[in-house]
């Protein structure tokens, strides 16, 4: 019997072994918290120069973490961004380049749009599938935007999804964005998995166009630029800071890391029923821009212990980034096939992210006013290749981040390298190409995009003469839209 009782000893001591090393790798992963704000610009955080916004909690945030300075969406409009952090792959490679369903046709383009896909692929492996296979909960509180029926966030490997409100009456428990009501979704969903590894994907409505706030918020933000629009986002950092102290009152704070982000530049044409809306200042332009107004955006990170606090990070990331990132931080596997890389290393300061080109490819005219173009950013240098008259702009970021001078006539080679590049890497990744526009109308195109040149509108700076020209330009644009069926 002596052998006997010492093997059961030796697997008792091996299983204990086995359960403690578990429990330790049980430990050392974060629970994950991922938020995202719709349509919030570069400059509309205090904590990112923002002297007329009031966001308290997320400026505190960006102290107890890490906030990145050249932190880049995968695209300047929504579909596409939320698509590169579901999948981590750049929205060319999933020909889903604009949002859903995307603007028609119209005949002030010269260019068509391309077919692309309506719904995110149930073939792509999605972030919350990794992390669904490493032991996670998985939940999705919020706007979707990749797909309806069938293409659902429970169709992409998130256990739960609430899709609250995207607009509603402010009150005394309501913000005008459904930013309470989505809160509340949230810090239950992790209230319901507290004692397990759990990835919360919460993304807001807010700021996104149409938007309102309680009439006592609005006049306590009287001195900003829009002051409506100041009020949304103190409701979106009021609902952040809700979260943030849910986590302290479940002692979950310092388990779980926290990211928050946009998945475009801020609105600065006049859209919908908003004559002013914000301002991406020292930036050009805004959403559905190439230009650094339209594909710059917040980021913060946060992960007590792990990710240094008061970091700033210079380096350029983007949206693709965030699966690799995430799921290298949770210990599980990534996919095959990725356009993002792991930020880990950058984050916890243990290792600088290597220099390379980040590219945009959006065959696109847009509600914003931009046209079909193309971009890579490498180290100081950007390039925009227009694709409807063959156009190329060249900027120096480090000198010009307002891309006002155009350096494209005094580098050649440059130019030429850099176009060289841009044209490979659509052919590597299947980039979908326009066609020429059959019922295209000169007089039009000459209208909305010669006449008036939207990337160049500066709000900050307008005088009312220039916003009256805006929003006539507003009316036109609208006015080639097709006419719906009665």
């Amino acid at each position: 019997m002596r052998p006997l009782h010492y093997l059961c000893l030796s697997l008792t001591g091996v299983l204990f072994a086995a359960n403690s090393v578990a429990a330790a790798d049980e430990a050392k992963r974060p629970n994950i918290v991922f938020i995202l704000a719709d349509d919030l610009g570069i400059n509309d955080l205090g904590c990112y120069g923002r002297a007329d916004h009031r966001t308290p909690h997320l400026d505190g945030l960006a102290r107890a973490g890490a906030r990145c300075t050249a932190a880049y969406c995968s695209q300047p409009i929504c579909s596409p961004t939320r698509a590169a952090l579901m999948t981590g792959k750049t929205p060319a490679r999933l020909h889903l380049t604009t949002f859903l369903p995307g603007r028609p046709d119209c005949p002030s383009q010269k260019l068509l749009h391309p077919a692309i896909q309506q719904q995110l692929p149930l073939a792509e492996k999605t972030v919350a599938e990794c992390l669904k296979e490493a032991g996670y909960a998985t939940g999705y509180v919020g706007k979707w935007h990749l797909g309806n029926k069938g293409f659902l966030p429970t169709d992409q490997g998130f256990d739960s999804y609430h899709p609250g409100q995207a607009n509603t009456k402010p009150s005394d428990t309501e913000g005008g964005k459904g930013e309470y009501g989505l809160t509340a979704a949230a810090m239950q969903f992790i209230e319901a998995n507290r004692e397990k590894p759990f990835f919360l994907y919460l993304s807001h409505n807010n700021p996104h166009i149409p938007y309102t706030a309680a009439e006592a918020r609005i006049k306590q933000n009287s001195k900003a630029f829009e002051p409506t629009y100041a009020a949304v986002i103190e409701t979106l950092d009021d609902a952040v800071g809700r979260l943030l102290a849910k986590l302290d009152e479940l002692k979950l704070t310092d388990r779980t890391l926290v990211v928050f982000t946009s998945d475009n530049g801020g609105l600065h044409v006049p859209e919908g029923p908003h004559a002013k809306i914000t301002h991406n200042t020292p930036y050009r332009a805004g959403k559905g821009y190439l230009y650094e107004g339209g594909v710059r955006i917040p980021a913060i990170v946060r992960w007590p212990g792990r990710i240094p606090a008061g970091q700033q990070h210079a380096t350029p990331v983007i949206s693709a980034d965030w699966l690799p990132t995430l799921v290298d931080f949770a210990g599980a596997k990534a996919p095959a096939g990725l356009d993002g890389v792991s930020l880990a290393g950058l984050l916890t300061g243990k290792q600088p992210l290597a220099e390379r080109p980040l590219y945009w490819h959006f065959p696109h005219y847009t509600n914003q006013g931009s046209r079909p173009a193309g971009a890579v950013r490498q180290g100081d240098w950007k390039l925009i290749e227009h694709y409807d008259d063959g156009k190329v702009e060249l900027f120096n970021l480090t000198k010009d981040g307002g891309e006002t001078t155009d350096l494209a006539a005094q580098e050649a080679d440059r130019v030429k390298q850099l176009r060289e590049r841009l044209a490979q890497w659509r052919k590597e990744v299947g980039a979908q190409t326009n066609e020429p526009n059959p019922k295209f109308e000169a007089a039009l195109f000459r209208q909305l995009y010669v006449d008036v040149e939207p990337s160049r509108y500066q709000p900050a700076k307008a005088s009312e003469a220039d916003l009256e020209r805006m929003l006539a330009w507003r009316k036109l644009m609208n006015g080639v839209l097709p006419k719906k069926n009665p």
